[in-house]
């Protein structure tokens, strides 16, 4: 009886490990998906901008239409400082 049980124990304890493994693996896939979504965002980000830096070379967008979107939408004077635009909350020229 004892021999019986210690095999249940041992295949108890293996099928453990194949559920530990298995969850690594999801985990990894997950992140694996995650970083292709980001990367993906980040690829749809540089063509939008390489698009809209683009039309304002070309003079079919208006260079003071992007700095107006521009000076809206930033926020942190390191992202400002990198187009040019005044700190928020300063008086610009």
């Amino acid at each position: 009886m004892a021999k019986l049980e210690d095999q249940i124990a041992q295949l108890q304890e293996r099928v453990k490990q194949l559920k530990a493994r298995q969850q690594k693996q999801v985990a990894r896939e997950r992140a694996a998906e995650t970083n292709r979504k980001r990367k993906d965002d980040t690829r749809r980000k540089i063509l939008v901008g390489a698009i809209v830096l683009a039309r304002v070379e070309q003079g079919r967008l208006a260079e003071p239409e992007l700095h107006g979107w521009l000076n809206e939408a930033l926020d942190r004077p390191d992202d400002r400082a990198l187009f040019g635009l005044p700190a928020k909350g300063s008086v610009g020229p």
